[in-house]
């Protein structure tokens, strides 16, 4: 379901795109092709040219601007089902700080596992997975079942110490109780 509602914010985007590239062809067309102010046709082409170097920088960044660093290739969470089949995505890509439970009416958490197959096993604030200096951590946070962390190379999973931040990437397997997110 998320991939189809960025697909279709991405649709919508290339739409308003084509819509005002249209736009801006005709007006240069009539400016050009049809009137005989040279003031117009100046003032015109300086826009045109202003605009033309917005774009620019918007699709391409500025010169002067580092590149975003990229943080250990994770881009999102996988929830995965007994078989290890994905069941639920979230895509954290830019994400800083996300609240790992269940939601309720008093609690809106980030990813939200309420529907998960061992919810019951969840607390309404599990865990909380960081993101800083370019890598992320997942912390426990005073819950009632553990959190803990499979590493790809690893047999056995680590349980997680209350408070204490592990760095975590992607290929690892977060615990939560026993419901397992994969971070892609």
């Amino acid at each position: 379901m998320a991939k189809k509602k960025g697909y279709q914010k991405s649709i919508r985007v290339k739409l308003i795109e084509l819509l005002i590239s249209i736009l801006v062809i005709s007006a240069l067309i009539y400016v050009f092709g049809y009137t005989d102010s040279n003031t117009l046709k100046i003032f015109t082409g300086i826009s045109f040219g202003l605009f033309l170097f917005g774009v620019i920088i918007v699709k391409f960044g500025s010169p002067d601007e580092p590149a975003p660093k990229k943080v250990d290739g994770v881009t999102k969470l996988v929830l995965l089902d007994e078989e290890g089949e994905s069941v639920k995505e979230w895509f954290i890509q830019g994400e800083t700080s996300l609240l790992i439970g269940k939601s309720s009416a008093q609690n809106e958490v980030d990813i939200d596992l309420a529907d998960a197959e061992y919810a019951a096993l969840i607390s309404k604030q599990h865990a909380v997975l960081n993101q800083a200096s370019g890598d992320w951590f997942i912390e426990d946070i005073h819950s009632k079942n553990g959190t803990g962390i499979k590493q790809p190379n690893k047999r056995d999973k680590s349980k997680l110490e209350i408070e204490q931040p592990h760095k975590v990437k992607a290929g690892d397997i977060i615990y939560i109780a026993n419901t397992r997110l994969l971070l892609k």
